[in-house]
Formats: C-alpha cells, structure tokens, sequence
C-alpha cells in the first residue's frame, strides 16, 4: 500500500525530518568528515555499485559550513513518497497535479530572508559547493535553479544551469543554447538590457521536479510547483529586482546576467558519462545573497548517476506516457533506463494489429529529442528491468524487418557521438511478438514458486 503524501509543507527541512522518522532505513546519515572535492560523489557511487541509493546526509564536509543532503531523486520509490503513490503509479500521479496548476501567492517573510548580504557584502565564497568529479574543471552547484521573470506579464522560466564561482560576486554558467533562458537573454539584449534573475539554491524536492518540467515557452513553473503541492507555492520577493522565490529556500542568489559578458566554464561531468566543455560561458553577477540562518547545501549527483538522470527525465517521461496512453490504449508502459541515459526508451504494449509498435517507437521518436532508440516489448516483459528487455530483443527480433532508422533529425548537444552539425540518427526495435508468434513462455506453477520459497526459508531457519 501506498504512504501518505510527504508534502505537507513546502520547508526541505521539515520534509527531510519527517521522511527520516517515517523512513530511516532509506536514508544514510554520514557523521564522519567528507573532502569537499570528489568525495560525495564517490560514495553515491559505491553505494550505486551496491544497488542501494538512499538519500544521503552528510553532516561534515571540509570546506562547507553547511550540512550536505544529496542523493533524493535516485529512488523512484522515494519520488513515489511524495505523492502518496507506489513508483509504479509515479507517472499518472505527477501528472494529474502538473495539469492542475496553482498560481503562487506572495507572503511578507520567509526562511530566505535571515540572513541577507548586499552589494560588496555578497561573497560567494561564503556558498557552499563542492567538487563532483575529477575532471570538473572545480567546484560547482549542480542544484541551481534559475528564476527569469518576463517584465511585462510577470511569467517566470524556471531552469538548472551548472555553475561555478568566477569571481567574489559572479559566477560562470552554461544556459543552454536552445533553451527558454536564453530566448529570454536574447529578448533582453535586443532590448539593449540585462537579464534580471535569481537563482535558488535548495527547495523541497516538488518544486525542484516543477523546475525539470517540459513545458512550453510562457509556462511558469511556479504554478506547475503549486499543482504538485496542491496548494500555491509560497514565494518572497527579492530586494533589487522583486523577482518571486520559494520562501522557504535554502539560498537564494540574485543579480543579472549580460549578453555581452562571458568567462570560461567547464568541463563538468554531465549525464552522458563524459565531462563537457559545451557552454553558453555566460556570467550571472551577483547583487544579494539571501539564506536561511540553518541553510543546508541540497546537492544533486551529477554525472551518469540516478539522481541526475531522474530528476531531469521524469517530468518528461510522465508526459510521454500521457500522451502515448492517450493516443495508443494499446500501451502499458514506458521507461527509460538509467543504462541508455536519456537516449534510450523502453515501451510495453498489448499490439492489437502488425505494425503498432512501429507507430508508436514512431511517435516517441518525434516527440522526444533527446531520444535515439527505442525498443518496443510486448506487456508481460518487466521494462524496469534491461535484461528482460534484452531478451526480448534475442527471442523476437529480426534486424531485417524489426529495425528501422531515421537520419539526419536534431538531437542532444551533449551526445558525443551527433555530427559535427549536432544531428543524429534515430531507432526504433521491434522485440515484440508479433502476431504470428506460436512460442510458449516456460514458467512455474505459483504453488511451486511458493513451496520453493518455503524451502529456502527453513533452509536459512528462518519461520514463516
């Protein structure tokens, strides 16, 4: 059975309290100091070596006067908490709420605003960050959360931008060539302007999945954030620019950034496994620091690891399964697994007639433009699982007539292996049955299977 609902508030930390007394065996508490350069990182991964992915508190990290909390979006079943649903159920209930926006509401105070640094007061030296990977080119936060108002109708784009510290009140970001954040740079520059921001630093995990949306040009996210809560996001405004941030955020960072202005930034190690200097080298100068006096530094995994690759991919699978269940009842299910990046997906379905899976591996191909392959599976093959799938792919495919490729679409800037012009190919595998098929899947009787487990537990002597 589901658990109730952990979003009774929009404080992380209170959220964070009530999931370790709710659930302490999921959540790893480290007392012992940790180096701020690798160290977090190389524990998620040995913990992912491991198969285990708690959500981790480190109480010590050298160089950081803040407790570190990393690691939250790497279980689906922890994501499923939040919405009082099993990981199974995760896509129609992030959806449910996304399509159900609340606009946010303004209130006079908030954690943000203890502790408030302005003008030569701001020191970015004083942020916490750490290093994730040897070949970063240094420290960074992976968790920054940029908030751009439009100035005539008060619209906000909220996006995750990697960034590292420049200078004292400046730091160096990449903005995504193709994304929202910079069509609103570009308006600004042929304004003759500066692009006012703010940047947040540590929320509740909601509003932080409502940042990773796919949603159209002119969508605030703030209002999909109220839809996940069910309640509006509370927001504060900050002291030059009056831009709307969670009032109970972590840090908030505020400035502008100029068109004009760039410094160098990267590598950093980004989802495809390999460190990227691709950047838009963009300067964000800092004006105000805001912070809770008892902040805490909400981290994100980056890199190949569950906690990025879920985070950015699971508002866009609930919208894939969405539209994919709406225009094709035959499916069942999607995935797409920590092993293919964002490149791969998985799709279940019940084929009622020869040549549906095409359509469908079709569809997804157009939709998603991150996507390259996609592997279509008849609805008993677990997708969860890549060696399933896998053998579906040996038992019911024939590359002569399952496979088809499409060439020369736009595709990911970070794929290393796109064309120079950053187009890629894409595929689609057909493992399912087909309609022909006559094989007989070997199984066991549930009266066996139970007696075998019965076995095995007097085995271990343990009483059942």
């Amino acid at each position: 059975m589901a658990d109730k609902p952990l979003c009774a508030t929009q404080d992380f930390h209170h959220f964070a309290q009530a999931y370790r007394e709710q659930f302490p065996d999921d959540v790893l508490t480290l007392s012992a100091s940790l180096a701020a350069d690798q160290d977090v990182t190389a524990v998620v991964a040995e913990l992912a070596a491991r198969g285990q992915h708690p959500m981790l508190v480190c109480e010590k990290v050298d160089g950081i006067a803040t407790p570190l909390v990393t690691n939250f979006f790497a279980s689906r079943t922890r994501i499923g908490r939040l919405f009082g649903v099993d990981a199974n159920q995760l896509f129609d209930a992030y959806q449910q709420r996304a399509n159900r926006p609340v606009a946010p509401v303004y209130v006079p105070n908030g954690p943000v605003l203890d502790q408030v640094f302005e003008g030569d007061a701001v020191d970015l030296a004083h942020l916490p960050m750490i290093r994730h990977f040897e070949t970063d080119r240094g420290a960074y936060i992976t968790n920054a959360v940029i908030v751009a108002e439009d100035p005539v109708t008060g619209v906000a784009n909220l996006s995750y931008h990697r960034s590292m510290r420049h200078a004292r009140n400046a730091l160096a970001t990449s903005l995504h060539s193709r994304g929202h954040l910079w069509r609103m740079l570009q308006t600004a520059k042929s304004r003759g302007d500066t692009l006012k921001v703010a940047m947040v630093i540590g929320a509740h995990p909601l509003f932080m999945l409502a940042a990773a949306a796919r949603v159209p040009f002119g969508t605030d996210e703030r209002a999909i954030a109220g839809g996940l809560f069910g309640a509006p996001l509370e927001l504060v405004r900050t002291p030059r620019h009056g831009m709307g941030v969670p009032a109970c955020a972590e840090f908030v960072l505020e400035g502008s950034i100029d068109p004009d202005a760039h410094a160098e930034e990267g590598p950093f190690g980004e989802f495809t496994g390999y460190s990227s200097d691709r950047s838009t080298n963009n300067v964000l100068r800092v004006d105000t620091m805001m912070r809770r006096h008892d902040a805490w530094l909400v981290d994100v995994v980056g890199g190949p690891y569950a906690e990025h690759l879920t985070l950015a991919r699971l508002p866009r699978e609930a919208e894939m399964s969405e539209k994919l269940k709406a225009r094709f009842p035959s499916v069942t299910a999607l995935h797409y697994p920590n092993s293919g990046t964002h490149f791969h997906c998985y799709v279940a379905l019940n084929q009622s007639r020869d040549g549906e899976a095409r359509q469908i591996m079709l569809a997804l191909l157009g939709w998603d433009p991150y996507l390259k392959n996609v592997v279509a599976v008849d609805s008993d093959i677990d997708i969860s699982d890549d060696a399933q799938v896998l053998w579906a792919i040996a038992t019911h495919f024939q590359p002569h007539q399952d496979l088809f490729i499409v060439d020369g679409l736009p595709g990911s800037p970070l794929d290393p292996s796109s064309s120079a012009a950053g187009t890629t190919s894409r595929m689609g595998i057909d493992a399912t049955r087909g309609s022909h098929f006559d094989g007989i899947r070997a199984r066991i009787s549930e009266r066996a299977a139970q007696h075998a487990v019965d076995i095995l537990a007097r085995a271990a002597g343990v009483e059942r």
